[in-house]
């Protein structure tokens, strides 16, 4: 599967986050990520976002 790892260790995984984070703060952090790899994306291909394009202006 993923690097490797087959479903019962992600599972693992998974409920080691859940104990250590909270169910609350889960999905915070997923989104957190997502927006820090849609930044890291972004950059890569050279988008420039709305806000950037109006401050060349």
């Amino acid at each position: 599967m993923l690097g490797g790892l087959g479903l019962g260790e992600l599972v693992i995984i998974f409920l080691i986050i859940l104990v250590l984070f909270g169910a609350g703060k889960i999905p915070k952090i997923a989104k957190d990520i997502g927006g820090g790899i849609r930044e890291f994306k972004k950059s890569i291909s050279g988008e420039d976002s709305e806000e950037d394009k109006k401050n060349k202006s």
